[in-house]
C-alpha cells in the first residue's frame, strides 16, 4: 500500500488483505479467543477482547463468527494458542517482528524460518531487532472521520500522543498502556475506528529501492500467508513511485 505516512506500508498492504477474507476472518477469531481465555468473556470487562472484537467488526466480521470465537474460549479441550514473537532481518538489512498465535510451535517455528531464508532473510533470537522499535498504540481512522483539525482536537482530548493526517486517512499513536481508554474516548467522539492494536514502530525506517522491495514484499506475504501468524511489522519505508511499479 503507497503510504500517506512512513507507517502505511509498514503495516503491509492492505490491498492484499481484501483477496484473503477468510484467512483474515480466522486469524481474528484466533485473537478474540485467546483474548477471551484470558480474561474475562466480556468485551466491556476485557479491554484485549474488546480491541480483538472492534477489530473484526472493522473488517465486517459477522457477529455469529465473533460471538462463536468468544464461545470457544469456554469450551473444554478446545486450542490452546501461544503467543510468540519472531525476530530477523528480511532483503536490504530490513528489521522485521513477526506476532504469531500457534498451536503448535514447531510448526510455525519452520514456517517462519523458511520463508526468511527463501527470501533472502534471516531469522535471529527474540530480541535481535525490536531494540529499534517502540511498542505503541495504534488507531486508525478513514478520512470520512473528520479533518485534520477535528481528529486533532479529539486525540489530544482523548489523551493521544500524536497524530499523522493524510487525505489517506489519519494515523493516531498512543502509550501502550492507554491505548484501551484512548481507543474508547475517540470512539465516543469520532465513532468506530478502522483499527486498533499494539504495534512495533519502529525508532528509524529504512529507504528501500525497487530490487529490493519486490524480494521483501514476497518475504511478507509468504508470512502473512501462514495461518499461524497474526502481524508482520518492519521497519520499511518504500517510496509511492516503488509501490506504484511493485502492484502494477
Amino acid at each position: 500500500m503507497a503510504g500517506h505516512s512512513k507507517f502505511k506500508n509498514i503495516m503491509h498492504r492492505k490491498g492484499a488483505q481484501d483477496k484473503k477474507r477468510s484467512a483474515m476472518f480466522s486469524k481474528l477469531s484466533r485473537e478474540i479467543t485467546v483474548a477471551a481465555k484470558m480474561g474475562m468473556p466480556d468485551p466491556d470487562m476485557n479491554p484485549r477482547l474488546r480491541l480483538a472484537v472492534n477489530a473484526a467488526k472493522a473488517q465486517s466480521m459477522p457477529k455469529d463468527n465473533i460471538q462463536r470465537a468468544i464461545d470457544k474460549a469456554a469450551q473444554a479441550g478446545g486450542e490452546d494458542y501461544a503467543e510468540i514473537r519472531y525476530e530477523g532481518y528480511g532483503p536490504g538489512g530490513v528489521a522485521l517482528i513477526v506476532e504469531a498465535l500457534t498451536d503448535n510451535r514447531n510448526r510455525t517455528a519452520t514456517n517462519v524460518r523458511t520463508a526468511f531464508s527463501k527470501n533472502g532473510g534471516n531469522l535471529g533470537s527474540e530480541g535481535s531487532v525490536s531494540h529499534g522499535f517502540e511498542r505503541r498504540g495504534l488507531i486508525e481512522y478513514p478520512a470520512s472521520a473528520g479533518d485534520e483539525e477535528t481528529l486533532l482536537e479529539a486525540a489530544i482530548e482523548a489523551g493521544a500522543d500524536d497524530v499523522e493526517s493524510s487525505e489517506d486517512g489519519h494515523t493516531i499513536w498512543t502509550a501502550a498502556d492507554a491505548l484501551h481508554g484512548v481507543a474508547g474516548a475517540l470512539e465516543q467522539a469520532l465513532g468506530a475506528a478502522d483499527n486498533v492494536k499494539l504495534a512495533w514502530k519502529p525508532v528509524l525506517t529504512v529507504d528501500v529501492d525497487e530490487a529490493t522491495a519486490g524480494t521483501l514484499m514476497k518475504l511478507i506475504d509468504t508470512l502473512d500467508d501462514d495461518d499461524d501468524v497474526q502481524t508482520v511489522w518492519g521497519n520499511y519505508d518504500i517510496s509511492d513511485a516503488v509501490m506504484a511499479k511493485l502492484e502494477g
